[in-house]
């Protein structure tokens, strides 16, 4: 589908701009093949393989150095700014801002304790670069954006599932899939080191924003008689969304496309467009290094005056 309107949130938004010019098959490409130097430039873990799985500790080292920098963050992320602009040329960018076409990325903003959004067509290419770096950085594992004497961190510990905002997009019929277990189907390890217990607390704390963001978003959908369905996979996808490995990896997208093709062929689960206005948000979440992808696909019966749209949202909740 061709969309009007793109948000994006986190993950999310590193792929808003493949996805406003429909190149979905770049996509695959990319989050198949990556590996975790494409991203940090300065790793905080070490992982380990153990007993068949694969474990996460402390890299010493590189804490160290990062101290001896007097950085504000365990790790840093610029090798990931660097594949940005890789992948997002100022062609693709030129392209986008010369369209209809509204590309909002979200952003935190912690010097002021806001949520902001920034709009494609606002943003020069290097501007805008910035703020889909930003909007995907997990810090304090991942870099701080310092840009404007305000710093920026990943859009997901702002808006983590955003219903609402939806909704005042004026959408009034919203389907919500989301590729994990509707009941919860493992516990937690106890933590081992400073690290895995900061990432418990703060997977604990998104996470129940997020659900909070839920209930929210269907007290929103009963006020503005939106109706609000969501949709669970029947299996448990990973544990471990930090460990990158090329096989697996093309066997979620795999499993993945498959599910919702036939959850869409489905008539008692019908997905499928029908003249309504159209809006998706993709929320891809990870959880104790548990990745959760959630769809949401918002229809709207104003299509003849509201444009489509695709709302793109992440939040990681490690």
């Amino acid at each position: 589908k061709d969309y009007d309107i793109l948000v994006g949130t986190s993950t999310g938004s590193l792929m808003l701009t493949h996805l406003a010019l429909n190149r979905v098959q770049a996509i695959k490409d990319i989050y198949t093949n990556i590996c975790a130097k494409d991203i940090f430039s300065l790793n905080p873990f070490i992982f380990k393989k153990h007993k068949g799985y694969t474990t996460f500790g402390i890299n010493h080292f590189n804490l160290i150095l990062s101290f001896l920098k007097s950085a504000k963050t365990f790790g840093r992320s610029e090798n990931l700014r660097r594949l940005i602009k890789e992948k997002i040329t100022r062609e693709m960018f030129d392209t986008l801002k010369a369209s209809k076409k509204e590309v909002v990325v979200t952003v935190s903003n912690v010097t002021l304790n806001e949520v902001e959004y920034k709009r494609l067509k606002d943003c020069t290419y290097e501007d805008y670069c910035d703020w889909i770096w930003a909007s995907s950085n997990y810090a304090p594992f991942m870099s701080i954006l310092e840009k404007n004497n305000f710093e920026y961190a990943d859009g997901g510990f702002g808006t983590l599932v955003p219903i609402k905002q939806a909704i005042d997009l004026g959408a009034t019929e919203i389907d919500v899939i989301i590729l994990d277990t509707e009941i919860n189907q493992f516990n937690r390890m106890g933590s081992r080191n400073p690290f895995e217990m900061l990432t418990y607390l703060f997977g604990f704390m998104l996470e129940q924003g997020g659900l909070q963001d839920v209930v929210i978003g269907k007290l929103e959908a009963k006020n503005h008689n939106a109706c609000l369905n969501l949709y669970y996979t029947p299996t448990i996808l990973t544990t471990n969304s930090l460990v990158f490995e090329k096989k697996k990896m093309q066997k979620w997208w795999k499993q993945g496309f498959k599910y919702a093709e036939s959850q869409n062929e489905n008539s008692s689960n019908e997905l499928k467009s029908k003249g309504y206005f159209d809006l998706f948000i993709w929320i891809y979440v990870r959880t104790r290094w548990f990745t959760r992808c959630c769809h949401w696909q918002i229809r709207s019966k104003k299509s003849q005056c509201l444009p489509k749209s695709l709302l793109y949202a992440d939040y990681f909740n490690h």
